[in-house]
């Protein structure tokens, strides 16, 4: 990774569920204003990488810095405040509330009325539907607008970084579409850094800047995500293009299993 400067940068972390552990020496960074991203299969404990960052889960080694601070162990509500939101895998709206509730939500540690208003107009900007939908309950929208309705309170809190676990999950290819292009106009536009865990390797190398590589909690290859799109293991084991010859079909039905 180049030199320029760095918000996130995890420590060699180690998370656990009871005696599990979910991931590993975990250690990473993400530069200011760029999109990263956590690339693996299920199970591999990309989403505790993100929930351990925000503080979900506490670490049982290792250290966490985000903007010069150390925020290991931090309570989730100190970690927003900071400036690092999360928008969790499943979206996990508020179902009762409206989207406009749902928004300010998103707001509701910030004092600076004047910019919350722009900032709605804003996310509105992005995902003109949530204007459509504003009175009505959360619960009601379709799995697509409730991402929407997630990556926007996000950004009502005015972060100066986004971890977005499995933005595509559930989602139809041109949704999920529509969900990257404004995942990369949100970053261009606004200078906000990410930090994506995605299991459509394909979109996820196509709209990042760097990328790790994790299986059974342990980052086994990275790089950026150009160099990474051209890595072979990377062509068969995520992008689903087979290697030819005998060595690379043992090597596929082997990966295979792990899936």
């Amino acid at each position: 990774m180049s030199e320029a400067e760095v918000i996130l940068r995890l420590l060699n972390v180690e998370s656990a569920y009871g005696p599990i552990r979910a991931i590993r020496g975990v250690s990473l960074q993400v530069e200011r204003g760029r999109i990263g991203t956590v690339l693996g299969s299920n199970g591999a404990g990309k989403s505790t990488i993100l929930k351990t960052i925000s503080g979900i889960i506490d670490p049982r080694k290792g250290a966490i810095e985000f903007a010069g601070e150390d925020i290991t162990a931090r309570d989730p509500a100190v970690v927003v405040q900071r400036g690092l939101s999360h928008v969790p895998e499943g979206r996990e709206v508020f179902p009762l509330l409206s989207v406009h509730d749902n928004l300010m939500m998103g707001a509701y540690t910030r004092r600076d009325r004047d910019a919350v208003a722009r900032d709605l107009e804003a996310v509105y900007g992005y995902f003109p539907i949530l204007r459509e939908r504003s009175r009505q309950e959360a619960g009601l929208l379709s799995g697509g607008q409730q991402q929407m309705l997630s990556i926007s309170r996000a950004l009502m809190a005015a972060p100066q970084m986004i971890l977005l676990d499995e933005p595509s999950l559930g989602l139809s290819p041109r949704l999920t579409r529509e969900i990257f292009e404004i995942v990369v106009r949100i970053n261009r536009e606004r200078g906000t850094t990410l930090l994506v865990v995605e299991q459509n390797a394909n979109m996820a190398l196509n709209v990042a800047d760097y990328g790790y590589v994790l299986e059974n909690g342990r980052i086994v290859m990275e790089d950026t995500c150009a160099r990474l799109r051209e890595k072979d293991d990377i062509k068969e084991f995520y992008l689903g293009m087979k290697q030819a010859g005998a060595r690379g079909e043992r090597r596929w039905k082997k990966k295979k299993t792990w899936r």
